[in-house]
């Protein structure tokens, strides 16, 4: 963040622009979106998009930084409502509806749930993810409603899994998503 506050006004205002239309561009076309159409309906050059962000995957976590950390931050908010193994599935459905509704999404959080890739893409965004269901997987073990044998990392992929199924099946993938988690959860359970 210190390199956006040293940047000139212009270049500033580019880089905001840059971010608000892919947002928009990944919404409505998924994380294949133009980068080339991005940097044209923010006014800039291909060039200034790449001087801002060198690769496709850099500016897919820059335009959902934002939202990948409210989804994180939830995780806390829902602990202190509910019990730890209720918490753990509430946020679990949060996190699954938000990788439905925002294309793209799903794509970006595919580090959060390997182990293999560069080490920048292993601790990119998807470290405030890990962080959140690694403290709610250990809350539920604590409190004996989640198997002990479950590590936090396989409670991500169960759920991109899930996603990646939901978004096959006719009809609405949100009600799919809503079984299929009911359904790994009981396999979870202590």
């Amino acid at each position: 963040m210190a390199q956006v506050r040293r940047m000139r006004a212009d270049a500033r205002r580019n880089r905001e622009r840059l971010l608000v239309v892919a947002g928009q561009a990944f919404a409505e076309h998924g994380e294949s979106a133009s980068l080339e159409d991005i940097a044209k309906r923010a006014g800039v050059g291909v060039g200034t998009l790449y001087r801002h962000f060198p690769t496709r995957r850099a500016l897919l976590e820059a335009a959902y930084l934002e939202r990948i950390e409210s989804i994180a931050a939830r995780a806390d908010v829902i602990a202190g409502e509910l019990a730890p193994g209720e918490a753990l599935v509430a946020w679990l459905d949060e996190l699954a509806a938000g990788m439905l509704r925002v294309r793209g999404l799903r794509a970006l959080l595919d580090t959060a749930v390997t182990d293999g890739g560069p080490a920048a893409d292993r601790a990119s965004c998807g470290d405030c993810v890990r962080g959140a269901v690694t403290r709610l997987v250990r809350a539920a073990q604590d409190a004996g409603t989640l198997r002990r044998d479950v590590e936090p990392i396989e409670v991500l992929r169960l759920v991109h899994g899930v996603v990646t199924a939901a978004e096959s099946t006719r009809g609405e993938p949100g009600t799919s998503v809503r079984r299929y988690l009911s359904l790994v959860w009981h396999g979870l359970r202590a």
